[in-house]
């Protein structure tokens, strides 16, 4: 579990006081979008979407060669069938890290990102907002939509992952698992879900989900049935909300923190934190300071290379990065 080094971060003196203080009496309710708060303060509780966004029918409650990168450039890899091929296990995140980019690569600036996974050489990604929600392939190098399939207008479309070929994409508020075709992205079934859904990921035999609060819920990937729940706290046990878009790499799930340019690692086993990931020097010109619509919300971790792909809602710009521990 990290300690005070993660309480008094310099990128955001006193922000993650208040998130990790504060928060432990207030959840927040939504990720998405939020207006023009100030990234200088943490993010309060209000519904995601903006006054003409609302949806009243819902409730809410390439590598790098820097010496220092701890991350793994031989690692487990995930098929297109979203199958694990049999490789090296990644390297564990452990203390305090920031990114160093190893290239940038175009991002569909329209793209509201709510999930991204890489599987076989190809970008999955989910992108939100009423009536704007799509699935999509993405070729990862020049940022071109492969193939996307919209959500019905009343849906908000959330994390989104894959398992044994299937694609899974959660929705905001209608407490909708969507099952659709690995390859052309149509639709097969659903199922259902209650609360919100957030962030999305799969291990071997797992899925993995956030719903904006300080819980990860550890569900059936055959029936979507919460086995297990993990709960986040800080080395005070105060709890660590807003865990939004995730990505399960190993034995650790990575998740950003909505409103702050963080991602945290943590344990799939106990909940402890265990590496915290300083992103906020990746913001791109075209992402306002203080737009929360502009939030960092998107990590894919590339089992070729160790490197990790980063973006943001509504961001021109898709990051390779290395992890350096500060």
């Amino acid at each position: 579990m990290i300690g005070s080094a993660w309480r008094w971060r310099r990128f955001a003196p006193g922000l993650l006081i208040v998130v990790l203080g504060a928060a432990a009496c207030t959840s927040l309710s939504s990720d998405e979008p939020a207006g023009s708060t100030p990234a200088t303060t943490a993010p309060e509780s209000t519904d995601e979407t903006s006054p003409d966004q609302t949806n009243t029918d819902e409730t809410s409650t390439d590598q790098g060669s820097d010496p220092t990168d701890t991350t793994s450039a031989d690692t487990t890899s995930r098929a297109e069938d979203g199958t694990a091929a049999a490789t090296a296990e990644p390297t564990r995140l452990v203390g305090d890290y920031t990114v160093q980019i190893i290239s940038e690569r175009p991002h569909d600036p329209t793209a509201f990102t709510q999930g991204l996974e890489l599987h076989d050489g190809r970008l999955l990604e989910s992108t939100g907002l009423f009536g704007e929600s799509e699935r999509r392939w993405v070729d990862p190098q020049s940022g071109d939509v492969l193939t996307s399939t919209p959500l019905a207008d009343e849906e908000f479309g959330e994390g989104i992952t894959m398992y044994e070929g299937t694609v899974y994409q959660l929705t905001w508020k209608a407490g909708r698992l969507i099952l659709a075709d690995g390859d052309e992205l149509a639709e097969l079934g659903s199922n259902s879900y209650d609360g919100e859904g957030w962030g999305l990921c799969t291990t071997d035999d797992q899925f993995v989900m956030s719903n904006g609060s300080n819980e990860l819920t550890l569900r059936s990937p055959d029936t979507f049935e919460i086995m297990g729940v993990l709960t986040i706290l800080d080395a005070n046990q105060n709890p660590i909300t807003a865990l939004n878009e995730l990505e399960c790499v190993g034995d650790q799930v990575l998740a950003n923190i909505w409103g702050l340019d963080v991602i945290v690692a943590i344990d799939l086993s106990t909940g402890a934190v265990d590496a915290v990931i300083d992103a906020s020097s990746l913001r791109p010109a075209n992402a306002p300071s203080g737009d929360l619509n502009f939030a960092l919300n998107g990590i894919a971790y590339d089992a070729a290379t160790g490197n990790y792909l980063l973006t943001g809602k509504l961001w021109d710009t898709i990051y390779e990065v290395s992890f350096v521990s500060s």
